[in-house]
């Protein structure tokens, strides 16, 4: 019998970070790949609508807060619980259906082939997001942030600021990601951590949609968002550079060593 017959087919586990999506949920779910995604996990951050009224009739794996903590906490909690699933590879799908939920195929075939470990879901890549409802102010903002991140981090992505993205067990196993903030700025955040720990990142070409259920950031919360990215490649340039050490960019197995 062919070795390759006998490996196990990786585990893929959809983790969905939900703050009052009830209106989109059910779309966003019924459009996965269930041939695909072996287990769908929600964690609620406190929401006040019916996302776990909808959650309990979809029969997906919830986990609840007891109020809200932010995005960033979100996240932490779904990657602790799908690697506590056995996930072999972990895809994040916004409930709020702004992202094509039957796109996750190929957001996870780099890493299913071992040709990445992380892969984004760019917004940019196919040059359409103005078209497809992107708001002129954000356009420029991902365009500027994305080319100083770049620059940063020695990479040439289209764009960083996406919330579609699969990490292969191994990164979230790794990375320090717990140390993150609860807020939005978790998303950077966790790039620069897996750039620090020298992961491959790949990138596909998504659609997005744009609509008055899709959650979106004002212009205000998106300037601080957007001074907080800043600061987080300032912190990871200081420490790249040897300056200044942080446990944030210390993988844990680093860690684990040098204590061992």
């Amino acid at each position: 019998m062919n070795v390759k017959s006998k490996q196990r087919a990786p585990k893929i586990v959809v983790v969905m970070p939900a703050y009052n999506a009830g209106r989109t949920l059910r779309m966003t779910y019924e459009q996965l790949p269930k041939d695909t995604v072996n287990l769908v996990i929600l964690v609620d951050d406190g929401s006040t609508d019916m996302t776990l009224e909808v959650a309990r009739q979809l029969g997906l794996e919830i986990f609840v807060h007891n109020r809200n903590y932010g995005y960033g906490a979100n996240q932490k909690t779904c990657y602790t619980e799908a690697l506590r699933a056995g996930a072999d590879v972990v895809v994040m799908v916004h409930p709020d259906y702004q992202y094509d939920p039957t796109l996750v195929p190929q957001i996870v075939e780099p890493i299913v082939h071992g040709d990445a470990d992380v892969v984004l879901g760019s917004r940019l890549k196919g040059g359409s997001a103005l078209a497809q409802g992107m708001p002129w102010w954000k356009f420029l903002a991902n365009r500027f942030l994305t080319w100083v991140e770049n620059r940063a981090f020695g990479l040439r992505l289209s764009e960083y600021h996406t919330g579609y993205r699969a990490f292969r067990k191994e990164v979230l196993e790794t990375v320090n990601f717990q140390t993150n903030s609860d807020g939005f700025v978790f998303d950077q955040e966790i790039i620069a951590q897996v750039v620090a720990a020298r992961f491959r990142i790949a990138e596909i070409a998504v659609p997005t949609r744009y609509f008055p259920e899709a959650s979106s950031a004002s212009f205000l919360a998106s300037t601080v968002y957007g001074l907080r990215i800043l600061a987080v490649l300032f912190w990871y340039l200081l420490s790249r550079w040897g300056l200044r050490r942080s446990r944030r960019f210390d993988s844990l197995r680093a860690r684990y060593t040098r204590l061992g």
